[in-house]
């Protein structure tokens, strides 16, 4: 996974799993990643990860499209 980059982080699995979505539906391959520790589900977060050609892009959407 060396040439995916972070583009979103957020402690809800939901919220990751929308931009997951709407960059998935503007043509972007993006995975989200499980940073939370093991034995206590309440710490860390999710991240959303795009290639590194889509960053650019993920992120204008991420801005332009996206509000929770």
């Amino acid at each position: 996974m060396k040439d995916w980059i972070k583009v979103f982080e957020s402690p809800q699995q939901i919220r990751c799993e929308i931009v997951k979505g709407i960059l998935e539906e503007h043509g972007i391959a993006a995975v989200v990643l499980s940073k939370k520790e093991v034995a206590y589900q309440f710490l860390g977060h999710y991240e959303v990860l795009v290639n590194h050609e889509s960053v650019q892009e993920a992120n204008n959407l991420i801005k332009n499209e996206i509000s929770f």
